[in-house]
């Protein structure tokens, strides 16, 4: 799972992205101190992986990963080529989807390219700049389109989509509002347009607006009636002292959430939510003396999950011998599971469900 760091300068996103992946990247106050993406490959939070190691007894964890782009700050006119843009608006064609960063919070000592703090116009020139990039190449796409149809009909589909894309952009809709077919969506994926890319907004708070998550703050009551009439997500993050959480150890790490009245940090909820933009689960195997969580598609057959640990498990796959993370839990090992008639055997058309335990049978 690749995820991009986007927004406009100076919003939080390289701040951010040293809280996530502790990599002490430089953050500067000022544009295009980022113009390469900085990558980090980050471990996705999940209890489970602890609590199977106390069961098994196993030394050796492995977590899912999700790999984050810190891509430099958008500015106007980006898809024309302002700012070294065009370089910046490739990168996001790398990632699954983005992390909108907006800043929420006052500060006369960090700079502003808009001078003052307004999110909704700070999300309309990003957005803006995806969407006019995404035109130019839907325009070229119909005139490239339109030559080819002349001898093939079957494209009549892909171009009437095109058409439809032209018109949704030239009003300043994202590609991600349309509503299309199922055969329609597998055409749209070829297109590679970076207003389709699933999208969480991170609302980025000061320190004093920690305490009560930024209920107080209009600047984040602003972005989340955006995102709710968008069917988006909103996480909101001060940055700044999540950069400063990560750089603790576990122990000093849970008395600082504690102090600041905080379950969990909001990194671990940004992970969390961006898995649960993209429609992923996790299952756990625990072969090898390893216990160890692998990233699917919601939906995904056993023979595919099997192919994620190596492609020899699907090309042979026989069945897969399953059980729930809380039926293992509740009984406490798998002999005890085993005679209660709680593993399952599963063959080929069963979908993996969210913390399943497997063990895959298999023959090459």
């Amino acid at each position: 799972m690749k995820l991009g760091i986007i927004g406009l300068p100076n919003v939080g996103k390289s701040t951010l992205f040293n809280a996530i992946t502790t990599a002490g990247v430089e953050s500067a106050n000022y544009p295009f101190c980022t113009i390469e993406p900085n990558i980090g490959i980050v471990p996705v939070p999940d209890y489970r992986l602890d609590v199977l190691k106390n069961i098994y007894g196993f030394e050796k964890m492995t977590p899912a990963t999700v790999k984050f782009y810190d891509i430099a700050g958008l500015v106007k006119d980006a898809y024309k080529g302002e700012g070294l843009g065009n370089k910046f608006l490739s990168h996001i064609c790398e990632v699954s989807s983005v992390v909108h960063v907006v800043r929420c919070f006052e500060d006369p000592d960090i700079t502003h390219v808009g001078e003052d703090i307004d999110p909704l116009r700070d999300i309309e020139t990003v957005n803006l700049e995806l969407i006019f990039s995404d035109l130019e190449m839907v325009e070229k796409r119909i005139e490239k389109t339109e030559k080819l149809f002349k001898g093939d009909k079957s494209l009549a589909t892909e171009l009437e989509l095109l058409k439809r894309l032209k018109a949704m952009l030239e009003k300043g809709t994202s590609v991600r509002a349309l509503d299309c077919t199922e055969n329609e969506t597998k055409i749209l994926k070829t297109f590679d347009l970076l207003s389709l890319k699933p999208v969480i907004y991170v609302a980025n708070i000061s320190e004093n607006d920690i305490s009560n998550d930024g209920a107080n703050n209009p600047h984040v009551q602003t972005l989340k009636k955006f995102a709710k009439d968008e069917n988006a997500e909103v996480v909101v993050i001060c940055a700044k002292i999540e950069a400063e959480i990560a750089e603790l150890d576990e122990d000093e790490k849970q008395f600082f959430l504690e102090e600041l009245k905080l379950n969990q940090s909001s990194l671990e909820r940004l992970i969390q939510a961006c898995y649960s933009l993209l429609g992923l689960i996790s299952f756990l195997t625990t072969e090898s003396r390893e216990i160890r969580a692998w990233t699917i598609k919601k939906g995904t057959k056993a023979p595919e999950a099997a192919g994620k640990i190596h492609t020899d498990f699907e090309k042979g796959f026989i069945r897969a011998e399953v059980v729930t993370f809380e039926d293992l839990v509740r009984h406490g090992s798998n002999a005890a599971t085993r005679e209660k008639g709680l593993i399952r055997l599963e063959g080929k058309e069963y979908v993996i469900q969210d913390g399943d335990v497997i063990l895959f049978r298999f023959n090459v």
